[in-house]
Parts: structure tokens; C-alpha cells; sequence
């Protein structure tokens, strides 16, 4: 069978699943190479010039065999952290990776922002991952998907190329996490291009495999899957290895589904220089283990078959190990990176949603029809996919009806709260689809599609259950521009019905949980109040470079009094711009959601006995308005903060305390909270409004300000 192979980014011929003596002779430079890298590396660690070291011992030859298949910039790539030999073999030269490791201010693998290993490069289609166990797989597989749906949707302009597929690799203690198994489920299900490659060197840092794995093998484990192709291998043998690695490639660029390599290799140092694997690996197996060491096993083939000399061999252990010596003394006279860059990409540095492109006032003409906000929602979302094809819209029962059959029978769901209602019919399954009840899987998936080029607008279902993706969400979603140095990008508009109010919901059907998001750097979390501030501020959300959470309170999407005139598809309101709901003297009330309505209502009635409140509904939580907060607060001397979380550790208190720290020669009185119990929201409506915040809660704590 011939193998069309790569190396160091170009295409270097066709061979057959038998290596020729060249191939094997660079192969056994590459595999030094990044032996002695390690070896370089570890010694720079005991001198304190680096701060972490993983190695790729062992792994060499699997790592190789995969660069000889893969095609670099048409393939995409997720290395396993310990495949340096694969990225030294297509490019990413030893000095490129020295800069990581000595936290130089040009490495452009993360601008020193990840620890050494974390492989990423631009060029080669090798997005940014994180040391987060298992979170590649369903990133992998929404890039596989995304190349997919490329092709149906031509006037998106993404990038594809016929017969490419996804690598993605890992070790085996990484099959343990769900990812890995949502990534399988899609993967085969949809019959994607992509290539899984388990490097198996026995144990996930000191738990041995068979602690890891049922029956010891994650091979025979995912026998079942239907469409998977499945390779077992020696993975320090890089002829098998590549034998197998091949096959499997054939099998991903034939359209015929996934593929997973089983490949056992060894581990001939800890699993970092933070462990020490005599604490609980017997000496009779690190010798066993040492015994099957590629590097060696390599060389002793090259010399019994004549591919290269015992003088050759030297020849190349004392090129390579001045190359990398050279590298690693060039690096370390690079500086380390300025203090203040840490600031640097947490956010966009292209698309800024609080600019002045974003401004209410340039809305078109409005139209006569009063929606409420989940009509408006929808009819923004309508109008964003007609105008950018890359918009994606997907989740759990968000179609129409996934059954074609069906579709052309029955109205449609649409999502449960018909936010989506028609989306489907109007713009083809291709863009409008469901996904599996798996949360992890919806948000993992986008950050492929995101990663790849398009926008996609992922929903999770009730906020009560997006917890399974909190990982991603937290992780993985708002650190990809930072910990790329802005390499990469992960711009997405996550849509979650939230909150309380809705009258038998209970604890599982009312959870705010703002805080859990706003606390995270790089997300933009929105909730607006009214249906025309939905529809400005989803739309600047989709017209962002950003990730946003982009928050809908339940409780909102059909109360007559926060329905508006559909103010047109061209209407943005900029994020961290809060709105002056009503103007007052005597005290601020800040708040947002569901509480602005009965915050008006507090403020109409106090304004019956003489006190009059300025209400600010701040629309956007992180980065919120703290100008118009500071203002207000200046003018009235007095301030309640009103929120839905709890009141202990709540999303109200962070502005609280600020407004103390910050405004306290203002104040003629203490900073006010009103917010829920520190409980959960009960079935029984009774009990749902004892613990939630009230109008009458809110008419109280304005009382006492008031009154200081």
C-alpha cells in the first residue's frame, strides 16, 4: 500500500508500508533528536532555567509514524504532549520549542503562557490545547465536523480539502474521561474524518492501566463502536507503527468514519520531573520497559541491516547533539516576556463589542410589530444567519425535527421555548441541528467550529445542566486567544435560559449561577431585561471576536411588559454600557434580569412617598458598566445592589464591595443587598418566593437607605 508522506512541511514522495533506508535513517535522527531535547531539557530544569519538563521518551516512533501520514496545512492536528519527535519531523524546529520551554517572549507555541509541550502552531493547522486531561477529543471532532459542513455550506469560505482528516492524540489514562467517549459517540455516529491515536505507555502518571481501563485495554474496550476503525500496534517499532497509523489514515480519508491506534509504548523516565517512578514502579519492570526502548531498538535494526554505520550513528548523535545545544543556549538569551503582557488577548483585540461601532443610536427603522423577547430572539437570530453564512445554530432539540420525514409533517419544535422555532426550514440541517443530551459534547464540538472559522451559537438548555461542559466552558473556550498569545481564536455565542420566577421550576429549573461565568476572564456574559436590548446585545454578541454567554431569563421571554418593536436587523447595543431604566436623586438601585421589572416597581411606589430612585439595569454582567455605576452612585450618595443569586458569595457582592472600596467619600450611607436566600428555589411557589428577591424585599432595604 503507498503512503503519501510529509516532513518538515513539505511533501517528500510516496512510500510503502515498508520504509526505505533514507526514511528510516532521518527517522532515526528525528527519534535522537527529540530524546536529546528532553535530555537538554532536564538538565535546564535542575539549573532552574526551566520551570516544568514533561518528556516524549518512549513515545518517538509513534510520534513519527504519525508525521509520515498526516499531510501539514491540510490536515489538522492535536498532538499528545509527549509527540515531540512528530512536530520536530514536520517543522517545528528544536529552537521553536526551547523558547517554550524557557518561557521566551517569542515562542509561538503560547508566548510562554503554557508550560513547555503544550505543541500548537499556526502553520501546520495545530490548534492551542490546555494540560486539561481529555479536552481535545471533542475539539477534534467539531473541527472534523466543521470541514464537513464546510462542504455543504460553499458560501461560508471555510477552508477544506478532499480527503483530510483530524489527528488527535493522547495518552491512555486520557480514555478514562467522558470526552473521549461523547467524542467517539459523534464521531462515528456522523462518520467523521478522524484519526485517534492512544499512546499507551502503561500507566497515567503512577495509576497503572488496569486501573485506568476496564480489561486493560481501551482497544477491546471500543470494539462496539460501528464505523471505527481500529488499530492495534507496537508502538516502539516504527515500521509496525506506521503499518498501522497508515491503514488507519486510509480509512479516515476515505469517508469511511473515525480510526483509533492502540499503540503501546514504553516510559523510560517519570511521567515529569514532579514525579520520581521508582516510588512505584518495580525495578524488574523499568527494566523490561528499558528493553523496549525505540530509540535503541531503532539502531540496532539500522546497523544489523546495513542502513547506516557505527560511524554514521555517531555522526548523527554528534550533529544533533550540537543542534540542540545551539538551540537551547539561542533560547536562553531570548527575554522573557514583560510583566504587564498578561493583560495582553484576554479579550479581542479586533472586534471590540464596547465600541462606539456598537451604538444603539444607529438603529434602522423600526418595524410596527410587538415582540416579545423570545420572538425577538428568534427573529435576530433569522436575520444573522442571512447574513453571515458561518452562523451555526445547534443543541439539544433545538431543530425543527432531525427526521426528514418528519419535517415535511409536523410544525416543529424549535427548541423548547421556540427560540428557534423555523431556523431549520429556513436555513437547512446543515446549520440548524440537534446534538446528543450531552453538554460537554454541544460546547467541545463548538470550539472546533470555532476554532476552524465558523460562528457558532451553541444552546444549553436550562443553565441547571451546563455544568458537565463547565470544564470546556471554563478551561478551554475563554483561554484559547489568551494562551495562544492570539494565535488562535474561539469566538462563540453560548445561548442559556437561566433563572428563577417561573413558578414550579424548582431547584433544577431556576439556577442563576451568573458569578461561575463572570469570575472568567475572557468571557463577555450578557443578560438583558427587554426584548429590544435582547435583540441589540445578541446581536453585537454575534458580531463579536469574543466568546459570550449570553444569558436569557426564562422568566423574561413572554411578560407583556417587556415586549418591543423589532428595532431591525442592523440594531447593536455595545456591551458594558448598562441603561438608565429610571431616573432618580435619593438613591442608585443597580441590578439586572428579571429584577429590573421589580426594581421600576419598587422605585414607582417609593417614589409615591417623596424618594426618588435611579434604577440602572446593567444588561451586560462581565465586563459590566462601573462608569455608569460610579456616576449614579456620586449623584444619589445611597445604593442597593439587587441580584438573583444568592447573597453570599453572589454576583451583587463583587459590586458591592467595589462601590464600598472605591466610592466610600460618596456614600451617606452603607452599600444595600438584596438577593436570595442562601437556599435553593423549591417546587412549592410559596417557598420559591420566600427565597428569591421580591419587590416588597427590594421597597424594604430602599426604606433603610433611605432613612440613614
Amino acid at each position: 500500500m503507498a503512503i503519501r508522506c510529509w516532513g518538515s512541511g513539505r511533501y517528500i514522495g510516496e512510500l510503502t508500508t515498508r520504509l526505505d533506508p533514507s526514511t528510516l535513517a532521518r527517522a532515526y535522527r528525528t527519534m535522537y533528536a527529540s530524546r536529546r531535547f528532553d535530555d537538554q531539557e532536564i538538565a535546564l530544569k535542575h539549573r532552574n532555567r526551566v520551570y516544568f519538563q514533561l518528556s516524549s521518551a518512549g513515545h518517538e516512533a509513534i510520534a513519527f509514524a504519525v508525521a509520515l501520514v498526516v499531510r501539514p496545512g491540510v490536515d489538522w492536528l492535536y498532538p499528545h504532549v509527549r509527540d515531540r519527535a512528530l512536530c520536530l519531523h514536520l517543522g517545528m524546529t528544536a529552537y521553536d520549542q526551547f523558547l517554550a520551554s524557557v518561557a521566551a517572549a517569542d515562542d509561538e507555541i503560547s508566548g510562554a503562557r503554557q508550560m513547555p509541550s503544550h505543541f500548537a502552531f499556526r502553520r501546520l493547522n495545530m490548534p492551542s490545547r490546555s494540560s486539561c486531561i481529555g479536552m481535545q477529543f471533542l475539539q477534534a471532532v467539531g473541527v472534523a465536523e466543521a470541514g464537513r459542513r464546510a462542504a455543504s455550506i460553499p458560501e461560508a469560505n471555510i477552508p477544506q480539502t478532499a480527503g483530510g482528516l483530524v489527528f488527535v492524540g493522547a495518552g491512555e489514562g486520557a480514555t478514562s474521561e467522558g470526552e473521549f467517549w461523547e467524542s467517539l459517540n459523534t464521531a462515528c455516529n456522523l462518520k467523521l474524518p478522524v484519526l485517534y491515536v492512544i499512546e499507551d505507555n502503561g500507566y497515567a502518571i503512577s495509576v497503572p492501566v488496569e486501573v485506568q481501563t476496564a480489561g486493560g485495554s481501551i482497544s477491546r474496550l471500543v470494539a462496539g463502536f460501528p464505523n471505527l476503525h481500529i488499530e492495534q500496534c507496537d508502538g516502539t517499532d516504527l515500521e509496525a507503527s506506521h503499518a498501522a497509523v497508515a491503514r488507519a489514515a486510509a480509512h479516515c480519508r476515505q469517508g469511511l468514519g473515525p480510526a483509533l491506534v492502540h499503540a503501546h509504548v514504553t516510559r523510560p523516565y517519570s511521567h515529569s520531573l514532579s514525579d520520581d517512578e521508582a516510588q512505584y514502579r518495580t525495578a524488574e519492570e523499568l527494566a523490561a520497559q528499558a528493553a523496549r526502548d525505540p530509540i535503541v531498538r531503532l539502531r540496532e535494526r539500522l546497523r544489523t541491516e546495513g542502513v547506516l554505520s557505527e560511524a554514521e550513528v555517531e555522526r548523527i548523535h554528534t550533529e544533533v547533539d550540537a543542534e540542540i545545544i545551539e538551540a537551547a543556549e539561542r533560547a536562553l538569551r531570548q527575554p522573557h516576556a514583560r510583566p504587564e503582557s498578561a493583560l495582553d488577548f484576554v479579550y479581542s483585540p479586533d472586534v471590540d463589542p464596547t465600541s462606539a461601532r456598537f451604538d444603539a443610536e444607529t438603529a434602522g427603522a423600526e418595524s410596527e410589530t410587538g415582540l416579545t423577547m423570545v420572538e425577538t430572539i428568534n427573529q435576530t437570530l433569522r436575520d444573522e444567519m442571512a447574513r453571515d453564512p458561518r452562523v451555526l445554530v445547534f443543541g439539544q432539540d433545538v431543530a425543527d425535527a432531525s427526521r426528514a420525514d418528519a419535517l415535511t409533517q409536523v410544525k416543529g419544535k424549535g427548541g423548547v421555548f421556540k427560540a428557534t422555532a423555523g431556523l431549520q426550514r429556513e436555513f437547512g440541517d446543515a446549520r440548524v441541528f440537534n446534538t446528543p443530551l450531552a453538554e460537554a459534547n454541544i460546547i467541545g464540538r463548538a470550539v472546533g467550529m470555532a476554532v476552524r472559522g465558523f460562528k457558532p451559537i451553541p444552546e444549553i438548555q436550562f443553565l441547571d445542566y451546563i455544568w458537565p461542559a463547565y470544564m470546556q466552558l471554563h478551561n478551554e473556550v475563554p483561554l484559547i486567544r489568551w494562551r495562544s498569545n492570539n494565535a488562535w481564536k474561539c469566538p462563540m455565542v453560548v445561548r442559556v435560559p437561566a433563572g428563577g420566577y417561573i413558578r414550579g421550576g424548582a431547584v433544577y429549573h431556576s439556577q442563576s449561577g451568573a458569578p461561575l461565568f463572570t469570575h472568567i476572564p475572557g468571557w463577555r456574559v450578557v443578560m438583558p431585561a427587554t426584548a429590544r436590548d435582547a435583540c441589540g446585545l445578541l446581536r453585537t454578541a454575534i458580531r463579536a471576536d469574543d466568546p459570550v454567554l449570553f444569558l436569557e431569563h426564562k422568566h423574561l421571554y413572554r411578560q407583556p411588559y417587556n415586549r418591543g418593536e423589532y428595532p431591525g436587523p442592523d440594531f447593536l447595543i455595545p456591551f458594558a454600557k448598562a441603561r438608565v431604566v429610571r431616573a432618580g436623586s435619593d438613591a442608585t438601585l443597580v441590578t439586572y434580569g428579571a429584577l429590573v421589572h421589580k426594581a421600576v416597581a419598587a422605585a414607582g411606589a417609593l417614589a409615591q412617598r417623596g424618594v426618588e430612585v435611579e434604577v440602572i439595569d446593567l444588561r451586560t454582567l462581565s465586563p459590566y458598566d462601573w462608569t455608569s455605576v460610579a456616576a449614579s452612585v456620586r449623584k444619589t450618595n445611597r445604593v442597593l445592589v439587587a441580584y438573583e443569586d444568592s447573597i453570599s458569595w453572589g454576583y451583587g457582592a463583587e459590586i458591592a464591595a467595589r462601590i464600598a472600596s472605591e466610592l466610600f467619600d460618596a456614600l451617606d450611607a452603607p452599600v444595600g443587598r438584596v438577593a436570595a436566600r442562601d437556599a435553593f428555589v423549591s417546587y412549592t411557589p410559596e417557598v420559591e418566593d420566600f427565597t428569591l428577591p421580591q419587590t416588597a424585599d427590594i421597597i424594604r432595604a430602599l426604606e433603610a437607605l433611605a432613612a440613614y
